[in-house]
């Protein structure tokens, strides 16, 4: 994941200093350097109490955007193709340009996204102790305590602690319910962060106005595995290609 995370990152700088692409320069520059302090707080030892939901939070920020910019892009794309541009006097390439940029913008940070928040959420995890992606946790998981966040459940109101709504997976552990949608959504995780048992996503996102978010997920990391393999497929083709004489 390093490898391709990398690349997906730096690649599109040489290219956007060669062409002089100086609006998406401008938003890389912004999103990296954000990413990059939420990134170093998730990686420090301690972890900060508050650093999990900082870290949920920021990603979960970006998600949506690049939700609702790949849709909007999308729309813009599909109102070109059916001609309705011409109503209000806009040129067909000039819609399908701003269409295409949209779409490009919210299914590359969508992606990258994602991979920084899973690579965030596993150093979390193993250092809060409740969750190891090989072997058993290091630490037994209390009743009162959250697992993603490390944070009490159920505090009293004299108490300093996060008063929120609470989610109890299939397996019985429960979580807050901000923390654990982070995990799943955000995090890439399907499993429970203590017990690893498959997490029920439709289960859990019920409202059919949600649904959609966890679809555009899976398109996101098919679009990664698509962007990791590229060079591979280009290979193998060309390698056909030459076989069968076609070059």
């Amino acid at each position: 994941m390093m490898v391709t995370l990398f690349q997906m990152w730096v690649v599109p700088l040489y290219f956007t200093v060669k062409l002089h692409w100086w609006r998406f320069l401008v938003i890389w520059i912004l999103f990296s350097a954000v990413t990059a302090f939420v990134t170093f707080r998730a990686t420090r030892k301690p972890l900060v109490q508050t650093t999990p939901r900082l870290v949920y939070k920021w990603f979960l920020l970006v998600y949506k955007i690049s939700y609702a910019t790949g849709i909007a892009g999308y729309m813009a794309v599909m109102f070109t193709l059916f001609g309705l541009n011409l109503l209000f006097k806009i040129k067909p390439e000039d819609a399908m340009d701003f269409g295409i940029s949209l779409l490009f913008y919210g299914l590359y940070y969508g992606v990258l996204e994602r991979d920084f928040a899973e690579m965030c959420a596993d150093y979390m995890a193993s250092t809060i102790g409740f969750y190891s992606e090989s072997g058993m946790p290091t630490k037994h998981l209390s009743d009162s305590v959250c697992a993603v966040c490390g944070q009490q459940i159920f505090v009293d109101v004299s108490e300093e602690g996060i008063i929120e709504n609470t989610y109890r997976l299939s397996c019985n552990h429960v979580f807050h319910e901000f923390c654990i949608r982070g995990w799943c959504i955000v995090g890439k995780k399907q499993t429970c962060p203590y017990c690893k048992e498959k997490v029920d996503l439709k289960r859990m996102f019920s409202n059919p106005w949600e649904r959609p978010h966890v679809m555009y997920g899976q398109l996101l990391d098919w679009l990664r595995y698509l962007v990791a393999w590229q060079p591979v497929i280009i290979g193998l083709v060309q390698g056909i290609n030459y076989i069968l004489g076609l070059e």
